[in-house]
């Protein structure tokens, strides 16, 4: 394996990991407070077809991130009814939730994005640093990505300095998370710190979901993100609901589902499915408690019947 072959893995790994960092990211915030969104695919998929619909009718692929960001938004607000509102079943609102977004997206499709408009749409190139792409390998993955992704990575690091354990934001959060009727005892609103949460994971995965057919393919294809969105979930439990472990969770994954294609292109036997399914095999040791770290929120999942 030369020097090209790993900077193509590299850059291709990135790029998918960038997507996955920031609905991952979002995410957390929302399960540290207690809510597991499992329609976080849905959320990415709504944002990938409302981004791509908007990119073609307006020819402006700001809108298109807009569009997609506002789609999923809205999804999350019906995700915040349900869950933290009428105390429904996350897991069940999640599963049902992708269903119907599948349904909805793959149908509009078919009936607004016909006859290839949905393809070749107003998108974001690559925009190179000077100097630090030249970098060997890692240079083109790091610095060349497009003003979108640049967008994603100062999400996620913003994300990150708000939401940290050492600020007001973070510590109400996690308080809401571990320790609901406590929290709302001191007089937090729990279902109002919840429904903000599940609002920002939508939003971040609104994002990445615009991310993927803006900056990579600029199209939109029937269920294009393919498990992104569980995997954005899987790399929150495999990082432990740390920013930096989940950094780490998504580009292993990134780099896992780049070398899917690359591996066979260049004569390593190694059976797809091993590769397809790895990602989730760390998850699971994640979550095990074989690896040391952090744990789940004690009330992840667990609705709040207390003081609003």
């Amino acid at each position: 394996m030369n020097i090209d072959m790993l900077t193509q893995i590299f850059t291709s790994g990135v790029a998918f990991a960038i997507l996955l960092i920031v609905a991952a990211t979002g995410e957390s915030i929302s399960e540290r407070a207690g809510v597991l969104n499992l329609s976080m695919e849905g959320m990415m998929l709504t944002g990938a077809f409302a981004s791509v619909l908007a990119s073609a009718t307006t020819e402006s692929a700001v809108l298109g991130v807009a569009a997609g960001v506002l789609a999923a938004l809205l999804f999350g607000v019906v995700q915040a009814l349900l869950t933290v509102r009428f105390r429904a079943d996350q897991i069940v609102v999640g599963i049902a939730a992708n269903a119907l977004a599948l349904g909805l997206t793959t149908y509009g499709a078919r009936i607004l994005l016909d006859d290839g408009k949905g393809q070749g749409v107003a998108g974001f190139s690559g925009v190179d640093i000077p100097v630090l792409t030249d970098i060997p390998v890692v240079g083109p993955a790091l610095f060349g990505q497009s003003l979108l992704g640049y967008l994603c990575v100062a999400v996620v690091i913003a994300i990150a300095l708000v939401f940290s354990g050492q600020t007001m934001a973070g510590v109400r959060v996690d308080a809401v998370g571990e320790d609901a009727i406590s929290a709302g005892w001191t007089g937090l609103s729990v279902n109002k710190i919840r429904a903000l949460c599940v609002l920002l994971a939508s939003a971040t995965g609104g994002l990445a979901g615009a991310q993927l057919p803006l900056s990579e393919v600029q199209s939109f294809s029937e269920n294009m993100t393919a498990g992104l969105g569980y995997l954005a979930v899987v790399a929150v439990i495999a990082g432990r609901w740390k920013v930096l472990g989940i950094v780490w969770a998504c580009v292993f994954f990134g780099v896992a589902r780049a070398l899917q294609f690359a591996l066979p292109a260049v004569g390593v036997d190694i059976p797809y499915a091993v590769l397809v399914m790895l990602p989730y095999v760390i998850a699971i040791v994640a979550i095990s408690g074989v690896v040391g770290g952090r744990r789940a929120p004690t009330c992840l999942t667990v609705p709040y019947a207390g003081r609003s």
